[in-house]
């Protein structure tokens, strides 16, 4: 794949201060998007945490956010990665379990949102301009597609698990309760225990949603 021979004919350095610019930009979009569904269905939470807000540090979370999605991009991996949850209250939300759903998918989808914004741009752009510039998209558009695949795993406190929980039966919705109450180590957990079978899968749906987004 093209992505993946850039990446290999670029400095690491570069492409790791890169990569941490668009980090923090598609997790602070992402995580903003998050509280502000939750701010727009009636539930004030993210608001009065601080977590509604454009500033990035609010949202890093230092191995989720940071470490993982490097170090995978520097042993030229999809870049899979998430932020520190935005705390809301489904009680307080209007649709109940479905207006969880819609807070849980507001930030993956952002995340889709900007990587079919650079297609787009890449699209018009094409490869006439700078490496830098493309180097700069490309990780753009991969970084968002991994954060959009990797957060809409339906695994608790991954965003998918939101929307599997609206439609999903009690017994499983009990289970998914008490995986997400582990909070940080449900994440560890989940990238012990199960990552590696997924990975090839992920990995593939990333490169072709790419594709997709790029028009390759």
């Amino acid at each position: 794949m093209l992505y993946y021979e850039l990446m290999i004919s670029n400095n690491s350095v570069t492409i790791a201060i890169l990569a941490i610019l668009v980090i923090g930009i598609s997790i602070t979009v992402h995580e903003f998007m998050h509280g502000y569904a939750s701010y727009l269905l009636g539930d004030d939470t993210a608001k009065q945490s601080g977590r509604l807000t454009l500033n990035p540090l609010k949202h890093i979370d230092p191995f989720t956010t940071v470490l993982l999605p490097i170090v995978l991009l520097l042993s030229h991996l999809p870049p899979f990665g998430a932020a520190k949850p935005v705390p809301f209250n489904p009680a307080k939300l209007k649709f109940d379990e479905f207006g969880a759903a819609i807070v849980g998918a507001a930030g993956p989808l952002s995340n889709l949102a900007m990587a079919i914004l650079g297609g787009v741009i890449i699209r018009m752009t094409g490869t006439l301009n700078s490496s830098l510039w493309v180097t700069w998209w490309w990780l753009f558009i991969t970084i968002n597609v991994g954060f959009f695949i990797f957060n809409m795993i339906p695994f608790p406190p991954l965003d998918g698990s939101r929307v599997l929980y609206a439609f999903a039966p009690e017994p499983l919705q009990r289970i998914m309760a008490q995986i997400e109450n582990l909070g940080f180590f449900a994440i560890v957990i989940f990238m012990l225990l199960f990552f590696s079978f997924f990975s090839s899968f992920l990995g593939r749906l990333d490169s072709s949603l790419v594709k997709l987004v790029i028009g390759a």
